[in-house]
């Protein structure tokens, strides 16, 4: 109840049972587009017989590439160079326009350091793929959040705001 409006909120979230596995032993996508540890989240309010839902998907970064545990804290990411990425990056997306639509991704990773490869090819492979139901914004939240700074997620949410009224 908010403000003395009774509604109901319920939270659904959907493993994929594709590529399903433990952090750094399973990542990015296999050949048919699967991303590893895929979830689909589902917000939905019913209020007075009306119904809203919003969902919100998440996974690995959608192209070739590993991170092999060792005795560091965090593995290094390898990008796989001996494969063409874009077809198993075009059939994840194409796949996610036709089950969602209109795509807006938000890549949170470090954009230095290790993760800074990761980042700045999966923003290319979306420019290559050239497509206008793909959007793709670059929120480095380890360096805009440090030290517990949580109201700078506001300019994430600036950024995001048009789409999301969409």
């Amino acid at each position: 109840s908010i403000n003395g409006k009774c509604f109901d909120w319920l939270l659904v979230s959907r493993r994929s049972c594709f590529r399903a596995g433990v952090r750094y032993y399973v990542r990015g996508i296999d050949s048919e587009g699967h991303a590893a540890n895929f979830v689909e989240t589902e917000q939905i309010v019913h209020y007075k017989g009306s119904k809203a839902s919003f969902v919100q998907t998440r996974g690995s970064i959608p192209f070739f590439w590993s991170q092999r545990p060792n005795l560091k804290y965090k593995p290094k990411p390898q990008i796989s160079k001996s494969v063409n990425h874009m077809d198993g990056f075009q059939r994840h997306f194409d796949s996610q326009i036709i089950s969602y639509g209109k795509q807006m991704i938000v890549n949170l990773v470090n954009q230095k350091g290790s993760e800074k490869p990761l980042e700045q090819t999966f923003a290319k492979m979306v420019n290559s793929l050239a497509n206008g139901m793909v959007r793709y914004i670059a929120f480095d939240f380890h360096k805009e959040c440090s030290r517990m700074r949580w109201d700078r997620l506001q300019i994430l949410m600036d950024q995001l705001a048009e789409q999301q009224d969409e």
